[in-house]
């Protein structure tokens, strides 16, 4: 019954995106679906001043965005909110992909990027990106990737006892559909990656970050702060 209704989730025609409450393996999850070939999906860090967007009120106020419909934190950032890794925003590159193992979740590899372009969306691991150079309008680095080609990251442990609020996103095998991801309570990586793979059947999936894990979902009357951000992913019309 969970892969009917993630198969149901998945396939049913947006004409918007679509945030919803689930509940998993008694957790709870909420998880915004775009169809990114229809949706103006798009990456927000600086805006044409220079200065750092930092929360999705920015965003919403930016003269070229008329409504926010979704927004959420796109991956891990500098004490300056810089990018940690790389990140290319409309066009422009602004880091360089970063593929060495390092510390902290980011460098726990194989870490990976979403690649936006007009009528597409792909989570894909760094070392593949390198090899193949999709050519992405936006993009964002983070790690670890959370499911590579349907099998859950190596180092995720069922019994691991970090339990963090997290936030990720999945693609679908024709990257048409992007699913953003936000647990509604503190959960393990494996459970997190399981979620991805298990209910939403999805064989692409990235971890952006824990504990800053913001959502902007108007439609379910939703629009979490805290901390100032770094890079930010949102829908706009």
């Amino acid at each position: 019954m969970r892969w009917i209704a993630a198969w149901l989730f998945l396939a049913v025609p947006a004409m918007a995106v679509t945030c919803e409450d689930v509940t998993f393996r008694d957790q709870s999850f909420t998880a915004c679906r775009v169809d990114a070939r229809i949706e103006a999906l798009r990456l927000f860090h600086t805006d044409r001043n220079g200065e750092i967007y930092g929360s999705f009120d920015a965003v919403e106020g930016a003269p070229d965005v008329e409504t926010l419909s979704f927004a959420m934190n796109a991956g891990m950032f500098h004490e300056d909110r810089s990018p940690v890794g790389l990140y290319i925003e409309n066009g422009k590159l602004v880091r360089d992909i970063v593929t060495r193992e390092g510390p902290g979740n980011f460098g726990l590899l194989p870490n990976g990027l979403l690649c936006i372009t007009d009528t597409s969306a792909r989570v894909i691991e760094s070392l593949r990106y390198v090899a193949e150079q999709p050519d992405c309008r936006d993009a964002t680095q983070s790690g670890p990737m959370l499911v590579i080609d349907g099998a859950l990251h190596p180092r995720f442990l069922p019994d691991g006892t970090s339990r963090l609020i997290r936030n990720g996103v999945g693609t679908s095998d024709d990257y048409g559909i992007a699913v953003f991801v936000i647990s509604n309570e503190p959960v393990s990586f494996h459970e997190f990656a399981s979620f991805f793979r298990d209910h939403l059947g999805l064989n692409q999936a990235l971890y952006l970050d824990g504990n800053v894990s913001r959502l902007y979902a108007p439609q379910l009357g939703r629009s979490d702060f805290g901390m100032q951000l770094g890079p930010i992913v949102g829908v706009i019309d």
